[in-house]
């Protein structure tokens, strides 16, 4: 999480995208606000939300910090890990520092006070990074296409590591 591209991506102000498994069973996607520590990233969410019980049930989480168009070439973050579920009193400071690079200035006291205003309590979700990967499409691409090119162009006898 130390290297450029992923640094850029965290303190970014794109949003993250959270893929869990819903109660019933099915996978989720969904867009999240995220603050990274330095050890954990750090969602906020209401503590009725649906993702605060799948996560109860089932941690294991996978998620994605990408560029958006037009920026080229795209570089994303794909994390894995497992995701700790807290319910705190009132607003946590992650979650205003989150906040803060999505909101505009001059909007932001307005929108501080209002959250503060609406939430006693939070569930505060701490993702543990258990895998990450940088694709930066100019020294880092997809293993697949990696080996495609290898295999296609001559440049070895297949896969060069294990596949993921």
């Amino acid at each position: 999480m130390e290297d450029p591209v992923a640094q850029r991506l965290l303190w970014s102000a794109n949003p993250g995208r959270l893929a869990y498994v819903a109660r019933d069973g099915t996978p989720r996607v969904i867009p999240v606000g995220f603050e990274w520590n330095g050890t954990t990233i750090v969602i906020g969410t209401v503590p009725g939300a649906t993702k605060v019980g799948a996560l109860k049930t089932r941690p294991a989480v996978a998620m994605t910090v990408d560029t958006s168009p037009p920026a080229w070439p795209p570089n994303v973050l794909l994390i894995r890990g497992t995701a700790t579920v807290s319910i705190v009193d009132g607003v946590f400071p992650e979650y205003v520092a989150a906040s803060r690079r999505l909101t505009p200035a001059e909007e932001f006291p307005q929108w501080e006070a209002s959250v503060r205003a609406l939430y006693d309590r939070m569930a505060r979700i701490d993702i543990t990074p258990t895998w990450v990967r940088i694709l930066d499409f100019e020294t880092r691409i997809p293993h697949a296409v990696e080996d495609l090119a290898r295999a296609k162009f001559g440049q070895g006898d297949g896969p060069s590591r294990p596949l993921d």
